[in-house]
């Protein structure tokens, strides 16, 4: 079978593997047809994620359909379809006890520390995987993953209806954020530099978007909250810069969710954070909102509506990255599809 395997930074190539094998009873093997292409796998690609190993078959964002399934597996059969829950963990640790096995201190990222789904099939535990609808198209179910993001940062800032949420960032991580928030019911304005990925979060569901080149984010915000800040701010870009400014526009008893890996330190004081008793939480992949998300694809509650706007074959994967780095602008979701 064909894979796709980034050696060392900035290499790629196509090389040949074998089918993997069924080796234990809670193995389901698995007919890759869509991954998507996220910004991790970018970064894996470059040389700046701080957390891959190399060689490594890249690739987290993963629908398929199965092909073979282990002798205990009760929960899928051959022929369902299903999308891939990436993470697998210790069940041990501490944060595993507390729920929280997305940073169990033994995590192995599908893609990330572990080869993944840019590959013609793959064999995973039964927990990992999670059957969706037939009916439901292949470029739908493969945003699961993102989603569960999205999900998972709404979750970690105790989105509630009638809450006011800032997203900074429309990105394609922004733009699942948004989908869930309005699902749980807030109210949300977001940022960003680029006004086609603003006007996309209109079109989106955003109920106001500000370019914060052109005007000041805080007193926009000041201003659409009656003075009273945004209740939860998550920050999908996490410069340094945007994370001081979500501490600066929280409301009183609010939250401020960050999403990002960037090293350099914030200059935060203490006194906002004292004075408005605000809750700081970091957000990383996602626990428990496999179930969720499916749910709500299955009901067709999560539609894509644009957010794809490219598809390679896996022979064009080459042209697919430089495409995807080459236009920012351009891109919001590129698939690699597999026949």
């Amino acid at each position: 079978m064909k894979a796709v395997q980034v050696p060392k930074a900035n290499e790629m190539q196509i090389i040949e593997l074998e089918v993997p094998a069924i080796q234990k009873d809670d193995e389901v093997l698995v007919k890759v047809k869509r991954v998507g292409i996220c910004g991790s796998d970018m970064h894996i690609y470059h040389g700046t994620n701080p957390l891959a190993t190399y060689p490594r078959v890249v690739g987290h964002e993963v629908a398929g359909e199965v092909v073979e399934v282990g002798n205990s597996v009760k929960s899928l059969k051959v022929g369902d379809h299903v999308v891939v829950e990436p993470i697998n963990y210790c069940g041990e640790c501490y944060a595993c006890r507390k729920g929280r096995p997305n940073v169990c201190e033994k995590l192995s990222v599908f893609g990330v520390h572990e080869d993944g789904g840019m590959r013609e099939f793959v064999v995973l535990p039964e927990k990992q995987l999670h059957a969706v609808n037939k009916e439901s198209s292949w470029d739908e179910v493969v945003l699961a993953e993102p989603y569960t993001i999205g999900a998972q940062a709404v979750w970690r800032g105790n989105v509630e209806k009638g809450d006011t949420v800032l997203i900074q960032g429309c990105g394609p991580i922004g733009i699942c954020i948004l989908k869930l928030a309005k699902v749980a019911g807030a109210t949300v304005y977001m940022t960003d530099l680029n006004e086609e990925r603003l006007a996309f979060a209109k079109e989106s569901g955003a109920d106001e978007v500000i370019n914060a080149g052109n005007e000041s984010v805080k007193e926009r915000i000041l201003e659409l909250t009656s003075n009273e800040g945004a209740n939860v701010v998550i920050d999908a870009v996490c410069l340094p810069a945007t994370v001081e400014l979500s501490i600066d526009v929280v409301s009183p008893a609010g939250s401020v969710v960050i999403l990002g890996f960037d090293e350099r330190p914030s200059a935060i004081p203490q006194l906002p954070i004292t004075k408005k008793e605000i809750t700081i939480v970091g957000s990383r992949l996602q626990t428990n909102q496999f179930g969720k998300v499916v749910s709500l694809l299955n009901s067709d509650e999560l539609k894509s509506s644009g957010l794809i706007t490219h598809k390679f074959s896996l022979d064009e994967v080459k042209d697919a990255f430089t495409f995807v780095e080459k236009n920012p602008d351009k891109v919001r979701k590129a698939l690699i599809v597999f026949d």
